[in-house]
């Protein structure tokens, strides 16, 4: 018999609402699903997945059978072929339900384009919250968390990854990234040596897991902390928000002189006080005091 207080198991008999409803799945620990979502499992008349395979495994787990219901596959390769059959379904009036392989639907997941797909069909689309590697990894860092930038996997190409990072270093949030650990070496290198050796970082590996690690360091320490190791799993980095420049009469002085022999003075000023983050009010009477007319 099961404990008076014990929560119930998911209802294979309630009819959900018609549309996509988007799920999250664990990351590590199973029983990190939710009981919304173990419903929608049950009840869905579709079944989505990035990998079919997980899905099974996470279903036969919690007790759910497929009774009938077609189980599609649904990745970065297919996607084009299977969004035509899923949105038949739905314009039918049909449930569909989508899972990520681990976590939270369209955070750096195909899921995204089936989500837009069905927006433009003027379908409905709905949230089952629940596992999110990204959160997850915030949570534990110690890094602050009021203002986060996700910005999940870094172009391999070597031109738009300088970009990236010299983009990512001007943010004033803590950033938060997704790498293989095939790549983590290299990428790590590349964020000490863009970003500052001393910029305070987390590493978060396995969350979840049986073999769940965190490492809080510097990332000049963390780059020499890993150089011999051979690091497994799924790793979140996350790395703190560096402190923005101050700019100097001289430094503010060289961007009017070059945004103004560009632009009219309104656009000159609001670039510069951007770049420099700096009031408007001052870079403006600076401009003035270049001789500037408005």
């Amino acid at each position: 018999m099961p404990a008076e207080n014990a929560p119930p198991g998911p209802d294979h008999t309630r009819r959900i609402a018609a549309g996509l409803h988007l799920i999250a799945t664990p990351i590590g620990a199973a029983r990190d699903i939710t009981l919304r979502a173990l419903d929608l499992l049950a009840a869905a008349d579709l079944l989505v997945a990035e990998d079919t395979r997980s899905l099974r495994h996470l279903m036969e787990i919690h007790g759910l059978a497929l009774n009938g219901r077609r189980l599609l596959a649904y990745h970065d390769h297919n996607g084009a072929q299977m969004r035509p059959q899923i949105l038949d379904a739905l314009r039918a009036g049909k449930s569909a339900v989508y899972a990520s392989e681990a976590g939270t639907p369209l955070v750096a997941d195909p899921g995204f384009q089936l989500a837009r797909a069905v927006i433009a069909e003027g379908l409905d689309v709905h949230a089952a919250p629940g596992p999110s590697a990204m959160l997850a990894a915030l949570t534990v860092a110690g890094l602050p968390s009021d203002r986060f930038c996700f910005l999940g996997f870094a172009p391999t190409q070597s031109g738009a990854r300088a970009r990236f990072l010299t983009e990512a270093a001007a943010i004033p949030a803590t950033l938060i990234f997704y790498e293989s650990p095939k790549r983590i070496n290299r990428f790590l290198t590349e964020l000490r040596d863009t970003l500052g050796a001393d910029r305070k970082a987390a590493l978060c590996r396995e969350l979840t897991k049986k073999h769940e690690e965190v490492l809080r360091m510097s990332l000049g320490e963390m780059v020499d902390s890993v150089a011999d190791r051979r690091l497994k799993g799924e790793i979140v980095l996350l790395v703190d928000r560096g402190e923005a420049p101050v700019a100097d009469a001289d430094m503010l002085d060289q961007a009017l002189t070059d945004a103004l022999t560009q632009m009219r003075l309104k656009d000159a000023v609001a670039q510069v006080s951007a770049e420099l983050k700096l009031p408007r009010r001052q870079v403006y009477q600076a401009a003035l005091a270049k001789g500037q007319k408005e």
